[in-house]
C-alpha cells in the first residue's frame, strides 16, 4: 500500500466565503487557516499548498473576547531607532479591520514560502461586498 502525495498540477481550488459577523477572532482564524492549507480535504499533504482561497467579509463586525480590544496592540518597527508603533486593536478595527484577521490567520500558517503563497489565497474585505462574485464562492459555515 502506498501513501498518496498530492501534486500540485492535480489540485483543485475552490472558493469560500467566511461571515466574520459576531465571529470569535480565533474561531474565525482557525477556519480560514484551515481552508487555506487544505487539511479540510482527503488529498491533505503537508509539503504541497493544496487549500483554497478564502474570502471573508463583514471584518469589522469581528468578535474580541475579554478586554482585548483595550489591551491587545499590533506592534511594529521600521528598524530605525524609535521607529516603535503600538496601536491597539480597537482603533486598528475602526481603522483597518482586515489587518487584524490577517494578523490572526497569518499567524496559524506555516512560517516558510509555503506559508506565503497560502497567505497570499486570502482576501479580507471590510464590508458585506467582494469582487470574486464570478469565482462562484461558496459560503462556509463557522463553528466556533
Amino acid at each position: 500500500m502506498n501513501t498518496f502525495m498530492a501534486k500540485p498540477a492535480e489540485i483543485q481550488r475552490k472558493w469560500f466565503i467566511l461571515d466574520a459577523e459576531g465571529k470569535t477572532l480565533g474561531a474565525l482564524a482557525v477556519e480560514a487557516a484551515v481552508l487555506l492549507r487544505g487539511k479540510h480535504k482527503p488529498i491533505y499533504t503537508p509539503n504541497v499548498d493544496t487549500g483554497d482561497f478564502v474570502i471573508v467579509i463583514n471584518a469589522e463586525k469581528i468578535h474580541l473576547t475579554g478586554k482585548k480590544r483595550e489591551q491587545k496592540e499590533m506592534i511594529t518597527h521600521s528598524r530605525y531607532p524609535g521607529g516603535l508603533k503600538r496601536v491597539s486593536y480597537g482603533i486598528l478595527l475602526q481603522t483597518k479591520p482586515e489587518k487584524v484577521i490577517e494578523k490572526a490567520v497569518k499567524g496559524m500558517l506555516p512560517k516558510n514560502k509555503l506559508g506565503d503563497q497560502m497567505y497570499r489565497k486570502l482576501k479580507v474585505y471590510k464590508g458585506a461586498s467582494h469582487p470574486h462574485q464570478a469565482q462562484q464562492p461558496e459560503i462556509w459555515e463557522i463553528r466556533g
